[in-house]
């Protein structure tokens, strides 16, 4: 019988319609080794901010099984635990997140796991397991805009995660040379699943009629330029309109407003299923973001989206567009950016091209390859902790 391969995931984001990075990962992973196993632990639920945002206060929702409709839906556990306090309220807060994906794992039999560590947090759990583990960077967050004690955690996390994991992965480049470990680093960037995007779809009942231009990502005051989107929206709607689908974190009310004003239609998040089809019925893909050593770190999924369904992208100088080797992608700085989204849409009017386009040149990761690469990663992991 084959030794089960047993994978605990502690991650940035939930496992829910809006699939990221480590979904797509994850996903792949299972598809591809029977023998895998994954409890995925997500951000807890935190009552007390819910309430403080206006939203409706819940309990996080434990240990379950995925219900994703795939087949290996029976090797994949989701588990949400519950912040009841602040922790400058409740000093064992951490412990008790970690003491309760400890359970969550025993409770599937898990004896021998490694541990995949997104959040840095996590660092907790590594410290209090010693699970061999790796620690994938996604993000610079220590370049993030945030509280002075929020980053000096998240400094002392890093650390630790750095120092005692087997392995570290990073997204990007500019990651692999900001975070020096003294081993090496294994760079695994985004992907696409190309096929998907190149399927056509039906044109989504929520885009407005006439030329658009698509942004499609998280859209948070760290990385997305929102008086950037606003000048677009205002000197581009009598060539077509701005249009914005994916979440929407911490951005004020009054600039949402803004928005609204220049004419920019947020739709929100979209499940990651439907998303292609708001692609390819774009008449150009745009990148309002800010350029900043946080938005430097990033490498962005949606590079390899725009790219595999063809259309025409204007970009800011950052990270990843600004080096695409795509003739379709053309980089603006923030100043003429509006500009050339209207002229992109202006001259997609005018020649009305329909998708599918050809296929781009350059060949774009997929999710499949890049999987395979961490499946490696995770290989040595596992087998580094049987080494004498």
């Amino acid at each position: 019988m084959t030794a089960r391969t047993e994978l605990v995931v502690a991650s940035l984001e939930a496992w829910d319609h809006v699939w990221r990075r480590n979904q797509y990962l994850v996903a792949a992973l299972l598809e591809d080794d029977p023998d895998l196993v994954v409890l995925f632990v997500e951000p807890p639920a935190d009552p007390l901010d819910a309430a403080r945002r206006g939203a409706l206060p819940r309990r996080g929702r434990g240990l379950r099984r995925a219900r994703t409709g795939a087949a290996y839906d029976d090797r994949l556990w989701l588990y949400q635990p519950t912040k009841l306090l602040p922790r400058r309220v409740d000093p064992g807060a951490d412990a008790r997140l970690q003491a309760g994906s400890r359970r969550a794992a025993r409770r599937l039999g898990f004896r021998a796991p490694v541990l995949w560590a997104n959040d840095p947090a996590a660092a907790r759990l590594l410290e209090a397991t010693g699970w061999p583990s790796l620690y994938d960077v996604t993000d610079d967050w220590l370049a993030a805009d945030a509280a002075p004690a929020h980053l000096a955690r998240v400094a002392a996390d890093e650390r630790v995660l750095l120092e005692r994991s087997v392995e570290v992965t990073v997204c990007s480049e500019s990651l692999r040379r900001s975070k020096p470990t003294g081993r090496p680093v294994t760079v695994v960037t985004n992907g696409v699943d190309v096929e998907r995007y190149r399927t056509p779809a039906p044109r989504p009942d929520d885009l407005p009629d006439g030329p658009v231009a698509l942004y499609v990502g998280t859209v948070h005051p760290d990385r997305f330029d929102t008086a950037l989107a606003a000048r677009t929206g205002a000197l581009a709607r009598d060539a077509g309109t701005l249009v914005v689908v994916g979440p929407v974190h911490s951005v004020p009310r009054p600039e949402l407003a803004r928005l609204a004003d220049a004419g920019v239609l947020v739709l929100g998040a979209r499940p990651f299923d439907a998303v292609p089809a708001y692609m390819q019925h774009a008449d150009v893909l745009v990148v309002p973001h800010l350029v900043n050593s946080f938005t430097e770190s990033l490498d962005p999924i949606k590079l390899y989206e725009y790219r595999a369904v063809g259309r025409p992208v204007v970009s800011t100088p950052v990270a990843g567009f600004r080096d695409a080797d795509d003739a379709r992608v053309r980089v603006a700085a923030a100043d003429a950016f509006p500009g050339a989204v209207r002229e992109a849409l202006a001259s997609a009017r005018d020649d009305g091209a329909a998708f599918p386009l050809p296929a781009p040149a350059a060949a774009v990761p997929t999710w499949a390859s890049q999987a395979r690469v961490m499946a490696q990663v995770v290989d040595r992991v596992r087998h580094a902790a049987t080494r004498p």
